[in-house]
Parts: C-alpha cells; structure tokens; sequence
C-alpha cells in the first residue's frame, strides 16, 4: 500500500502531536471537553480555579472515583462506557492540574484505592431507595 506524501506528512504530525499531550489530555479532548470546556450543567471549566479547589480538596482516590461512577451531574465515565479508570484517572489529574493541582498519573497503589473506591461508592448507591 502507497501512501503519499501529504497523508504520511499527516500521520507523522499526528503521532508527534499525541507523543507531547500530557497525560490524560487526549481524553480531555475527546471526551470531557464536551462539558468542562463550556460549563455545561455547572461542570467545572477547565483551568477555574475556584471551581475546581472543592473538588481537589476531596483527594484523588474520592474525586476520580466518585466522577468514574457518575457525580452530580456528571454521568459515568463521563458518558463514554469504554473509558478506563486507567484513561479516565489520567484525564481528572489533567483536568486538575489545569486548575492549581499536582496530582501525577495514577501508580498501582493509588489506582488499587480508586478501584476500592469506585466498588464503595458503587455499593452506597445501590442501597439507596
């Protein structure tokens, strides 16, 4: 199969484009911008500080958890059921070093404790009438 220049010019400058997303931002894009880029349903936007300072004050492991099975008005997995916790975890640390956070892409240990409490919080809405 032949490519020709143009479409191999734009495969390439696709791969270095996503070879220097941060973590977590490729997933913003295609997904959570749909509503965190507008404040659709009070979402927080992307980079307000304000904002986001109660949502980061709720911890990682609780934020991610809690956004992954669906929060306020945010739906699961930010309504794409294919996400990962894994891609979905990556895109809240980006979301919130966006907004005055240091939270690092989630190691073993700490995505042991979303997945913990993703079962919790999973638990807790069940009993609920």
């Amino acid at each position: 199969m032949k490519l020709s220049l143009h479409a191999l010019t734009i495969a390439l400058s696709f791969l270095a484009f996503s070879a220097f997303a941060e973590p977590g931002e490729n997933t913003y894009k295609q997904v959570c911008a749909a509503c965190h880029a507008s404040g659709v349903l009070n979402a927080p936007k992307l980079g307000d500080k304000a904002k986001w300072a109660p949502l980061i004050a709720e911890g990682q492991v609780t934020l991610t958890a809690h956004g992954y099975v669906g929060v306020r008005g945010m739906p699961a997995k930010g309504g794409n059921p294919n996400l990962t916790v894994e891609g979905f975890s990556d895109a809240v640390a980006y979301m919130v070093n966006k907004a005055g956070g240091n939270w690092k892409t989630p190691d073993a240990k700490t995505l042991a404790a979303i997945n913990k409490e993703i079962e919790a919080r999973k638990a807790s809405l069940n009993k609920k009438p």
